[in-house]
């Protein structure tokens, strides 16, 4: 009889183990990264995911930091938050000799895309684009982490400038509000790629700061007054961007990396767990929308408008929508058809009007539903997808109105705590 149950115990152990072992950056994996920002754009909060890096730059090989801001901000703002980390480098290195010198994390600051992608996707090369190329083909047989904190258009641009470059990286994409900035870029991407290695994580990030354990010393606001504020010159500088209280919202692509299993997104880790898509959502709608037509929420909208043949396609706008008081641009495909995309950020009713030059465009408008995901047929042209994943869909996972989001969340008191051992070790040498 204990025979037979040792035996029972000894085949279970392997599906045990799975559901609570974890591996990750700190139980000594190294792993290439580049992290591809958007900090000094739009949102703050990639000053705070970016202090957050610094403190675990010892555990990753560090191949690129990559300012691709899509409007103010270059990579000056990385720059600044280095500035920083070296004040704190003196003691940093006490804990860890793999701290990156200052000067070595300079030196892979990159200037990515300050210009978003055209309709076709891409534009010119960057430093920041070139700079992932050059790193894809180092002489490594791991791949290559490409955690994108904004918009894709670096990634669309070295991809469609050296497409071998899919086979050996790794992208970890924080969608959502992002994706719908960068939708040509996304576009072009998920057409061209089917083979792409991708996490898109459209919603499961905001559990970063929406969920879990957020009582006490573990509300947003109330963490960073006991436990970040005047740690260092890092700790102190956290305070800057929504007066100390944590968004982070870019940070879970780099806590995959730190703690679970990055060979099997759909594992737990703390960056979220996600589940394998074979195909995105797209709907395609011939001239303007009405309240009747759908997408699904975070899929790609794609709008096709008839005007005046104007000679060959061409990368220069041709039309502004404007859609929930944001302006995005349109362009001009050749034979006469004009092409406006768009991602929903939510669910409803969306309007857009558009404004140009052309008379035979100029004051069209529409209405269109963005309704759940998964709920609309598949588009009849979709590229199948072999290395995809997204966010979870079932109730468990949600928090709020956020799929995904119990993922990240469900680890909350975890990672904050190994964040306060981290920016304590700002305070004085080990």
């Amino acid at each position: 009889m204990k025979r037979i149950i040792l035996i029972v115990a000894i085949i279970f152990l392997p599906v045990l183990g799975f559901s609570q072992s974890h591996s990750g950056a700190l139980t000594g994996e190294r792993y290439r990264v580049i992290v591809s920002s958007d900090i000094g754009g739009s949102d703050p909060d990639d000053f705070q995911s970016m202090i957050h890096y610094l403190l675990y730059a010892d555990v990753f090989d560090t191949e690129g930091l990559i300012a691709s801001p899509w409007g103010a901000g270059t990579k000056e703002d990385i720059f600044d938050i280095i500035d920083l980390y070296e004040k704190d480098y003196d003691n940093l290195k006490t804990w860890s000799e793999n701290y990156p010198d200052p000067d070595v994390l300079r030196a892979v600051c990159k200037q990515g895309a300050i210009d978003r992608a055209p309709g076709k996707g891409y534009r010119d090369a960057t430093e920041g684009s070139d700079w992932i190329i050059k790193c894809t083909h180092k002489d490594d047989p791991r791949p290559l982490n490409i955690l994108v904190w904004g918009l894709l258009e670096d990634v669309a641009q070295a991809l469609h400038d050296d497409p071998s470059i899919q086979e050996k990286i790794r992208i970890y994409y924080i969608g959502g509000p992002n994706k719908k900035w960068g939708a040509d870029a996304y576009n072009y991407i998920e057409e061209n790629f089917p083979d792409l290695w991708m996490i898109e994580s459209n919603s499961t990030y905001r559990g970063w700061f929406n969920g879990g354990i957020m009582d006490g010393s573990y509300d947003n606001l109330e963490f960073f007054k006991q436990n970040i504020d005047g740690h260092g010159a890092l700790g102190t500088a956290f305070g800057n961007y929504y007066g100390g209280s944590i968004k982070m919202g870019d940070t879970p692509s780099v806590a995959w990396l730190l703690h679970g299993n990055p060979d099997d997104p759909s594992d737990e880790s703390w960056g979220g767990s996600y589940t394998k898509t074979d195909y995105r959502p797209k709907s395609v709608f011939y001239g303007h929308t009405n309240k009747n037509d759908k997408v699904e929420v975070f899929g790609i909208i794609e709008i096709v408008l008839d005007g005046p043949d104007i000679g060959p396609a061409n990368d220069e706008p041709q039309f502004t929508f404007t859609i929930a008081k944001q302006d995005f641009q349109g362009y001009y495909y050749g034979n006469g058809k004009y092409i406006l995309r768009f991602a929903p950020k939510a669910v409803g009713v969306w309007n857009y009007q558009i404004k140009s030059d052309i008379s035979e465009l100029d004051g069209g408008k529409g209405v269109f539903t963005a309704v759940a995901e998964n709920s609309l047929p598949k588009y009849d042209k979709a590229v199948a997808h072999t290395h995809w994943w997204t966010d979870r869909l079932e109730p468990e996972f949600k928090e709020g109105a956020h799929y995904g989001a119990v993922t990240v969340n469900q680890w909350r008191k975890a990672f904050l705590d190994d964040f306060e051992a981290r920016i304590n070790r700002c305070l004085e040498p080990k």
